[in-house]
């Protein structure tokens, strides 16, 4: 049975040849999805979903063209307007807003490629944190140990990819949201270079940090989800319309890369487990040299900043007339964002210009940068501490440390599963210079083709083949 537990690539050449039909595949994705033990969904189209598999299968039976991802099921992070579903973004607030009346450009061309969307994924509210112990609507599950968080806050996405509900999700990363739960959930995923891809029909965290981008079981996958997401939108004047065709060039191999390995903060704030799987990876690529980069500290700080303040600014209004509705730590977390001295945000934002471009210059004699993408493995739903080289830390916002000081500033990131800690995975940032995309594609198609990264399924959730 060819349905959401085979890759993408696998499942659109079933449906473009024949072998099986778009609705088949929805039939059986809906199936599994009606089983899920992982709290990934918060809504399901089925009507939806198996109206646009008939007409794939339609347009297949009369020879026409019928798209890269013909007949392939996906879902998105609730915060993605879906046509006839009210965009939740995590919250109890936003359930009482209308339906939206269009897709999300990213949704729309997804479809346009021929894939099938099947509902709405689970999330923290208004993507602040990174767990997705969601207070409105339970947490998201981690398919390697249910008891164990799935990560965020892009949470629903992890779990259900990783659990083989569906092969293709797409989820926003603002400060480590696709980055944290592809590695704890041992999956791959993509964040882009900031403005790569259109956001028109998300809604915000913090428009100068926000991205989207896909979560895949396979570099191929993820490659073709990303490339079918670009160009230009009216409706995002911040997406710059530039293209770069990355499926294309996953074969090219590394051996014409300088790749380095980031060491100081992020070995320092990496456990035993995270570390010793980067490293493995960086030898058997035969990677010698080691870069650190300056005032990385710093660069978080100015982060949090930033987040806090441009979060707590969208959210004034209900934060005054309805702090009640809000989850309580997304609430105070808010509200301080709320409270930051404008001075402080100007100062962070010039920090980030200074930062920017110190990366600029170690990216004039490196291609492409190796980091762990999570300090540890997925920790307790509810647990409220983890320990890091002898440092007691707060789980929820601190399992972004290793990757918050890199959203800041914009550039393409890969993270790519590589090793288990005591059964559970682990994933590694593979990091390029902005608009180079291709490049921490390649590195990660090269890891999965040595079989260095890799997903692999949770015992009985799906098939091996």
């Amino acid at each position: 049975m060819i349905d959401a537990s085979a890759s993408a690539a696998a499942i659109a050449d079933a449906v473009r040849s024949r072998r099986t039909s778009a609705v088949a595949v929805v039939r059986a994705t809906l199936d599994r999805i009606a089983a899920d033990r992982y709290n990934a969904f918060t809504a399901v189209t089925p009507s939806r979903a198996f109206a646009e598999a008939r007409a794939i299968d339609d347009a297949t039976a009369a020879g026409r063209n019928v798209g890269a991802l013909a007949g392939v099921p996906f879902a998105v992070k609730n915060l993605f307007d879906i046509r006839g579903v009210a965009p939740l973004a995590g919250s109890r607030i936003n359930a009482e807003n209308p339906p939206a009346l269009r897709d999300a450009t990213a949704v729309a061309r997804l479809c346009a490629a021929g894939a099938v969307l099947v509902g709405a994924l689970n999330m923290d509210e208004y993507a602040y944190g990174f767990t997705t112990e969601n207070a409105h609507y339970g947490p998201a599950r981690n398919p390697y140990a249910p008891e164990r968080i799935a990560g965020g806050s892009s949470g629903g996405c992890g779990a259900a990819v990783a659990a083989g509900l569906v092969p293709l999700s797409i989820g926003s990363d603002t400060n480590g949201s696709i980055r944290v739960p592809s590695s704890l959930c041992g999956i791959f995923g993509l964040k882009p270079t900031y403005g790569r891809l259109s956001r028109a029909g998300t809604f915000p965290f913090a428009g100068s940090l926000d991205h989207i981008g896909p979560f895949a079981r396979t570099t191929a996958d993820l490659a073709a989800a990303y490339d079918a997401m670009q160009g230009a939108d009216p409706f995002d004047p911040l997406c710059t319309g530039r293209t770069d065709s990355a499926a294309s060039r996953l074969s090219l191999g590394v051996g014409d890369l300088r790749i380095a390995l980031l060491g100081g903060y992020f070995e320092e704030n990496a456990d035993a487990d995270a570390w010793k799987a980067v490293e493995k990876a960086a030898r058997d690529l035969r990677v010698t040299r080691r870069v650190v980069l300056p005032e990385v500290e710093r660069a978080r700080a100015a982060a949090f900043i930033i987040t806090a303040s441009e979060g707590g600014q969208l959210h004034l209004a209900n934060l005054r007339k309805r702090r009640r509705d809000f989850d309580p730590l997304v609430r105070d977390r808010l509200t301080a964002g709320a409270l930051t001295p404008s001075a402080w945000y100007l100062q962070a934002q010039r920090f980030r210009r200074w930062f920017a471009a110190r990366v600029q210059e170690i990216f004039n004699d490196v291609d492409v940068l190796l980091a762990p993408a999570t300090p540890t493995s997925a920790t307790l739903i509810g647990q409220e501490t983890f320990s890091i080289r002898g440092r007691e830390l707060p789980v929820r916002p601190n399992m972004g440390l290793l990757t918050q000081p890199l959203s800041f500033i914009g550039l393409p990131i890969v993270a790519a599963p590589l090793a288990r800690a005591a059964g559970l995975p682990l994933g590694m940032q593979v990091i390029a210079p902005a608009w180079r995309e291709d490049l921490c594609l390649r590195v990660a198609a090269e890891l999965e083709k040595r079989g260095l990264a890799r997903t692999e399924p949770p015992e009985g959730i799906w098939p091996r083949s």
